[in-house]
């Protein structure tokens, strides 16, 4: 019985045929019709369609239609044809014509109408479904097309079809190499347990790679402790992203105490855990579980990947185990792996911080070492041990080796330089030049840093210049002594063009160098091009201080450029600093110009909250401030928290804090700051006195002084009368 697919009826379109055939004399008459490039690819698409129809017209079975689906590179065609298969008599689609064109549309993309076709396929049950829809999801994972693969495999589910843990283990092994997430990952994982399909150790082992990934560290261990409920022995592979993942996370201990349980259920490694695992240890440095795997890996008759040996013999050398270190590069070579030129360079620095020169020449002598960077390598360990005439000898035979180039000269002309030899450094430096090794960049930064420790700054700038002129740049510790140089004999004009012309190419300062240029271009009246410089550190990324942020506001305040001083503040505050003493001390000397008394006591109060006091001036001139608009109660609860201990103040504030206190009422306060002063030894102003005393009067006559015991009024009156006769 033919299959009927109703709810997949074919649409019929007209077509508008137009014909080209024509006389080469009435093209002019035609040059208004226009047929594009699409209207061409229709014409030869129907075409196609109605050669591929008459063909199976007469010879329609599942094979020649699948042959047929599979020439056809129309998808629509493809489609169309499936289904005027569908609606003749005496054929049926078959598992293989259903696979071709679901296939074609899960391969396009047509994910809805793949589906569609699939659901029917389950739904009619033809001979080998089962074998065509793991076939199909097979072709999809091949292909990258994951997400229909998944479509087919729910389909494969809800038909009543149990796929192979094969087929699931296929699709999440798929997922979590194309890092397509725990989410996915997972729902494979739950259609796995609706289908009643018990997972094994490579399902488990995806599962704990890709919790691992989504930083589910604690689940993946919680899930690896649950194995054995389940059944299920760890294999090598699920130690490889244990151990793996845990060393990635910094929790390096822990994957060592999971090596311990993979020895002692006797998992064997694979080759693949070797080349993984060692490398990582040896970066972390763990050097005695490096060798113990290397050790189990050689007895394993595996052959060490070079890269393994590479990490094992960088590792031995950071931990100055040279003859082993050694050893091991001659079972490398043995093995046919040429030694990186950095391997050997670990090797003679090795040697070299052990204080073994003479081992270090002889190594790379008994080596045959041909590369140039082992050579530089102990041509700078040679002058670092002082062993200038060595390192000139062994440069002398580098050169007769054709090993030398303009590096190996540079090692030995900037030792010269950093000794202040810049004479010997010159006479070095022509010896490269007949040796037809031109200078480079290197060069002039030896250059630059001997001229600067001499204080030769005019020829440290004549260099600069030159290297300016080549585009070049200078190292960073060249920049910094010249700039430190510049700055100390107070050429700022120079050190600015040095600082610009650095930060154009990337290259920054250290953060007390940017601090002590800018302070010193700030005491050199040049405040707005020190705000500009701040711009320009930002972009190359050299980093700012608090005190940097303090001097431009200094300059600023000082040149009254209050609008730049307040943008200054809020980019400060944006970059994440802290306001601290001196900064605030600036902004409240500049609110107090402003007559800013409400500002001024804000920033007051939270410097206090925040544990800091401001210095005596700017403590005066605050008080000064608040005591002559009446605001001093704005700050009260501050001057109570610092006024008993605070060594910032002195006589003639506490004789404007007393006068401004009591003009505003708080009378109270103002005998309390009265006690406070005559304790310390000062005796209040004239004007203090006056008041006070007049006060007391007032109060006597009317008998309503402040105090509530005769005994603590004497006593204040006491006080008063000894600090007067000291008058």
């Amino acid at each position: 019985m033919a299959v009927k697919l109703s709810t997949l009826t074919i649409t019929k379109r007209t077509r508008r045929w137009v014909t080209l055939v024509s006389p080469i004399s009435s093209l002019s008459c035609t040059s208004n019709i226009q047929v594009t490039p699409e209207t061409y690819q229709d014409i030869q698409n129907a075409n196609d369609y109605d050669s591929k129809i008459q063909f199976l017209r007469s010879k329609l079975c599942s094979d020649n239609l699948v042959r047929v689906l599979d020439n056809t590179t129309d998808l629509y065609s493809a489609v169309k044809i499936f289904k005027w298969a569908a609606l003749q008599k005496r054929f049926s689609h078959t598992a293989n014509t259903y696979c071709q064109i679901i296939l074609k549309l899960g391969l396009a993309g047509n994910l809805k109408e793949m589906e569609g076709f699939c659901q029917n396929m389950v739904k009619e049950r033809c001979t080998g479904v089962e074998d065509a829809l793991v076939s199909l999801i097979h072709s999809f994972v091949k292909h990258g097309r994951l997400y229909e693969a998944i479509r087919v495999l729910v389909n494969m589910i809800l038909g009543g079809y149990k796929p192979s843990i094969a087929v699931f283990n296929g699709i999440l092994g798929a997922l979590v190499e194309e890092n397509k997430g725990f989410e996915d990952v997972l729902y494979i994982y739950k259609e796995m347990v609706k289908a009643g399909v018990v997972p094994n150790v490579d399902t488990l082992n995806y599962l704990l790679e890709v919790l691992f990934e989504a930083e589910k560290v604690d689940i993946g261990l919680d899930q690896y402790k649950k194995m054995n409920k389940k059944g299920l022995q760890p294999n090598s592979r699920t130690f490889e992203i244990l151990i793996r993942g845990l060393i990635l996370r910094n929790r390096v201990d822990e994957s060592v105490s999971i090596l311990d349980e993979m020895f002692q259920l006797g998992c064997p490694p694979e080759l693949r855990f070797y080349i993984c695992i060692i490398p990582l240890y040896c970066k972390e440095n763990k050097l005695e579980v490096g060798i113990k795997l290397f050790k189990m890996m050689r007895v394993s008759n595996s052959v060490p990947d070079p890269f393994i040996f590479v990490d094992m013999i960088r590792c031995l050398c950071k931990n100055l185990w040279l003859d082993y270190a050694v050893d091991l590069l001659e079972e490398m070579i043995e093995h046919d792996f040429s030694p990186p030129s950095d391997v050997l360079t670990d090797i003679v620095h090795g040697f070299c911080k052990l204080g073994k020169i003479k081992e270090a020449i002889a190594f790379v002598e008994d080596k045959h070492v041909r590369e140039t960077l082992p050579h530089d390598a102990l041509l700078g360990s040679c002058c670092n041990a002082g062993n200038f005439s060595i390192a000139k000898d062994l440069l002398e035979k580098m050169c007769v080796r054709n090993i030398a180039d303009s590096s190996s000269w540079n090692v030995l002309i900037r030792w010269l330089c950093e000794k202040v030899a810049i004479k010997k450094a010159f006479e070095l430096l022509g010896r490269m030049i007949v040796s037809s090794f031109s200078p480079e960049c290197a060069t002039y930064s030896a250059l630059v840093v001997g001229n600067c420790r001499l204080r030769k700054y005019e020829d440290a700038m004549k260099l600069f210049h030159w290297v300016h002129i080549k585009c070049w740049v200078l190292d960073s510790n060249s920049y910094f002594e010249l700039v430190e140089g510049l700055c100390g004999a107070e050429k700022y004009i120079e050190a600015i063009e040095v600082f610009r012309y650095m930060s154009r190419n990337k290259c920054y300062l250290q953060s007390s160098l940017f601090d002590k240029l800018i302070r010193g271009i700030c005491e050199f009246g040049k405040v707005d091009e020190a705000v500009r410089l701040h711009s320009v550190a930002y972009n190359s990324g050299t980093p700012c201080a608090n005190s940097t942020y303090a001097s431009m506001m200094l300059g600023l305040y000082k040149s009254c450029n209050r609008k730049a001083l307040s943008l200054l503040l809020s980019q400060m505050l944006v970059a994440g600093f802290t306001l601290d003493v001196e900064t605030y001390c600036i902004l409240i000397q500049n609110l107090i110009d402003q007559n800013k008394t409400k500002d001024c006591a804000l920033f007051f109060n939270i410097m206090v909250n925040e544990g800091m006091v401001p210095d005596t001036e700017t403590l005066y001139n605050l008080i000064l401030c608040l005591a002559n608009h009446s605001q001093l109660h704005l700050v009260l609860a501050s001057l109570d928290g610092i006024v008993s201990h605070c060594e910032n103040l002195n006589s003639e504030t506490y004789n404007i804090l007393i006068n401004g206190l009591w003009k505003e009422g708080d009378k109270e306060k103002a005998h309390r700051l009265l006690d406070l002063m005559l304790e310390r030894g000062w005796v209040p102003n004239a004007a203090t006195h006056k008041l006070l005393m007049g006060s007391c009067s007032m109060e006597a006559n009317s008998r309503e002084l402040a105090y509530e015991t005769p005994n603590e009024r004497d006593h204040v009156s006491n006080i008063l009368a000894e600090g007067l006769g000291k008058l």
